[in-house]
């Protein structure tokens, strides 16, 4: 089966940041594989657009240049926001403001994300809110391990459910749908 809208891919990757021979950023292997529903906006449009057409079996090699990936660093996204707003019941957690922590956030509006702890004053802690490959070319080497018509509820919630339910599933929706 190729690798079409609305399948199932499960894949290995080894990804590299910048070059072929550049520092390894993350590997998957196959007891813990990528499992996604192709097509559906969760992955990098050129990410999937390079892997179109492949089937179980298949390896794979190709570059990211980062305007494809995860764009540039956005200066305006790293920002100072103020040191009491890590203070919980009257006190700061010591292990959570630490340079280098990732640590997850809401903005104005509500919507998730996290911050990289880059300096901390003493009245104000400096985030950046880039993504952490932001700035970076991606050359990934990898194999597609299996391809698989999507369920129903795949298809529906726009995403694969591992072990046929929505368990660790963050779509609030797709929760309410399941009796966990």
């Amino acid at each position: 089966m190729l690798i079409s809208d609305k399948k199932v891919v499960s894949l290995v990757y080894e990804l590299r940041k910048n070059t072929k021979e550049g520092e390894v950023v993350e590997a998957l292997t196959d007891d813990r594989p990528l499992v996604f529903l192709y097509g559906s906006g969760n992955l990098l449009p050129k990410f999937e657009e390079n892997i179109s057409g492949l089937k179980e079996g298949d390896n794979f090699e190709f570059e990211l240049k980062s305007e494809d990936a995860y764009g540039d660093v956005q200066t305006n996204a790293i920002v100072e926001v103020p040191r009491n707003i890590f203070v919980v019941d009257g006190q700061e957690d010591p292990n959570l403001l630490k340079v280098g922590n990732m640590i997850p956030m809401l903005d104005r509006e509500g919507n998730r994300l996290n911050g990289q702890v880059k300096e901390i004053g003493d009245e104000s802690v400096k985030m950046d809110f880039n993504h952490p490959m932001a700035g970076m070319d991606l050359y990934f080497t990898g194999k597609i391990t299996d391809v698989r018509e999507a369920n129903e509820d795949e298809l529906q919630h726009g995403h694969v459910h591992s072990s046929g339910s929505c368990e660790g599933c963050e779509d609030e929706d797709c929760m309410g749908k399941h009796n966990h």
